[in-house]
């Protein structure tokens, strides 16, 4: 059994969002005041002292030790295993073991005239900065217009994506956050849906241009989901979604809100992504 007091009150609620069976993480408790009880010497009356929480370094910054990380890494991990779509545990994996893959992204990033202006300026991908009446007025083919067609197929909006929490770097975490905010423009370009085939398919794509272990883990066991026929299309497709992350440029360096009036395929094109096959199954 752990100690009490081991882990912040947000780690302890988060760790216990991961556990899907309770006995998981019996005994991992924190300790519910913000106050310890000291042994006094005679006389002291003074018998609590108070206790800093540390400060985050960003909104929404939780900051974590090594271990509340591991903790945090292998009670996400087992629970993505368990149910593919919990998103939120999916975030947490990717944000307490990512954070090599996140200093190399920055570092392509800063090296990219426009993977730098992205860096200072921090563009956010939210339903308040889209102005969507006019992407659905665009020419068919256009980013902007195939983007807004993937939201209302698909039921999805980018404001579902959680904010970063488990970065201890504020530069980093914007990288983590812009990954997570342009998924579904990802899908867009990759013209894949957002089934478990057509996550699959973008989790390799993610997998070689980010290095990202989250992303190698949905790649390598998200087709274990899989039925037996979309198994067989999946081998036609990862072929496919590997070269074009090996061939692409970084796609975290293109300020896509600057080319909603740009073909698809001239942007793939521009990016390296290779023309997606058919994945009608």
């Amino acid at each position: 059994m752990l100690v009490r007091g081991l882990l912040p009150s947000p780690v302890w609620r988060t760790l216990r969002a991961a556990a899907g069976f309770p006995s998981l993480l019996q005994g991992i408790r924190c300790a519910p005041a913000h106050h310890i009880a000291t042994e006094d010497p005679p006389g002291d009356h003074e018998s609590v002292s108070p206790i800093q929480e540390p400060r985050g370094l960003y909104p929404h910054h939780i900051p974590t030790s090594a271990l509340q990380k591991l903790l945090l890494s292998a009670g996400s991990a087992v629970m993505s295993l368990y149910d593919p779509y919990r998103h939120d545990m999916i975030a947490v994996l990717g944000e307490t073991t990512g954070t090599l893959a996140l200093q190399n992204l920055y570092e392509k990033m800063s090296k990219d005239p426009e993977g730098m202006q992205i860096l200072q300026e921090r563009p956010r991908i939210r339903m308040s900065n889209l102005d969507m009446e006019r992407f659905r007025e665009l020419p068919d083919g256009t980013f902007g217009r195939e983007y807004a067609r993937f939201l209302d197929v698909n039921r999805v909006t980018p404001d579902t994506r959680m904010p970063v929490k488990f970065v201890d770097d504020e530069e980093l975490a914007y990288v983590a956050q812009r990954y997570r905010e342009v998924h579904d423009l990802l899908h867009t370009l990759l013209g894949m849906p957002t089934n478990m085939l057509g996550e699959v398919v973008v989790k390799w794509f993610e997998a070689v241009q980010t290095g990202l272990p989250m992303c190698m883990l949905g790649a390598v066991f998200g087709p274990l989901r899989l039925s037996t026929r979309r198994k067989k299309k999946l081998l036609e497709l990862v072929p496919w979604a590997v070269q074009s992350g090996r061939d692409a440029r970084c796609f975290l360096s293109f300020y896509y809100e600057n080319r909603w009036e740009q073909t698809v395929a001239s942007l793939r094109e521009e990016i390296g992504i290779l023309p997606p096959p058919p994945i009608r199954v």
